[in-house]
């Protein structure tokens, strides 16, 4: 089992981990004995996080650079603290900063599409250009290093709720993952994606921040209950350890059934 899943030792990004699914992740890295650099635009938040996880039971460890992805100058600064950190290798890039918009559609404003696509998108696409070198150093044909871009089952399905801005975008993602993957791949470096369904978050406060709003959430999943922290780092330690090392631009949808088999 520790040679298919194990992940000890590696050096681990998680970006937006300072709470909700980034958070999810970086416990589950941390567990498991992997050295996580967690990254988030709030300073507090982020030394915070990266000290609880860091206390942790095990041999893993956190420790947190925060920054502003959304900017060049952001991307910039976390990669050239990671690069300090780790000595010029990265084995796993977790892509999960993010931010959504919801508006009705006559009022949805043109700055939601620039604010989203440049977190989104943009900001996931150069953290991962700029430590390309470090993740070509960590991956072998044997143990690929990995990039896991976090998206949504927005990117997939119609969502309900109008939040334009933020569908397209992890749509856009989605596709961005299978075309680094095409260009990667033959550096042995696998690039793939998760598409979260409802788990508690920031995003979700509105929907899940109340008991009444857990359950009526979760009558509309197939499992009937949302998302819980393990399955979101299962889903990432799966991807990041040997027996995830065959796929490649792959989107595993973590949703309890809603994107493909539909209402209950």
């Amino acid at each position: 089992m520790d040679r298919l899943f194990g992940v000890e030792g590696k050096q681990v990004v998680v970006t937006g981990g300072s709470r909700g699914i980034g958070a999810m992740i970086a416990q589950g890295f941390v567990e498991a004995g992997a050295h996580v650099i967690i990254s988030a635009r709030k300073a507090d938040a982020c030394d915070a996080t990266a000290a609880e996880l860091d206390a942790l039971e095990g041999s893993g460890s956190c420790t947190s650079v925060p920054a502003d992805l959304s900017t060049q100058d952001g991307v910039d600064a976390l990669a050239a603290a990671v690069r300090e950190r780790t000595g010029g290798t990265l084995h796993v890039l977790v892509n999960n900063a993010g931010a959504t918009w919801g508006e009705p559609l006559d009022e949805y404003p043109e700055s939601a599409f620039d604010k989203l696509f440049n977190i989104n998108v943009k900001g996931a696409f150069l953290l991962t250009q700029a430590l390309l070198p470090e993740l070509r150093a960590a991956g072998t044909e044997e143990d690929p290093s990995r990039v896991i871009n976090i998206g949504s089952i927005d990117g997939i399905r119609t969502p309900a709720m109008e939040t334009y801005a933020y569908s397209t975008t992890k749509a856009g993602i989605l596709a961005l993952t299978r075309h680094l993957a095409k260009n990667l791949v033959r550096d042995h470096v696998n690039v793939n994606a998760i598409a979260p369904g409802p788990f508690e978050s920031k995003m979700m406060a509105f929907a899940l921040g109340s008991d009444e709003g857990k359950e009526m959430v979760a009558s509309g999943v197939p499992m009937r209950r949302i998302g819980r922290p393990d399955d979101m780092a299962g889903a990432a330690l799966f991807l990041a350890g040997r027996g995830g090392s065959y796929l490649c631009g792959e989107t595993i949808v973590v949703d309890g059934g809603i994107a493909n088999v539909g209402q209950p």
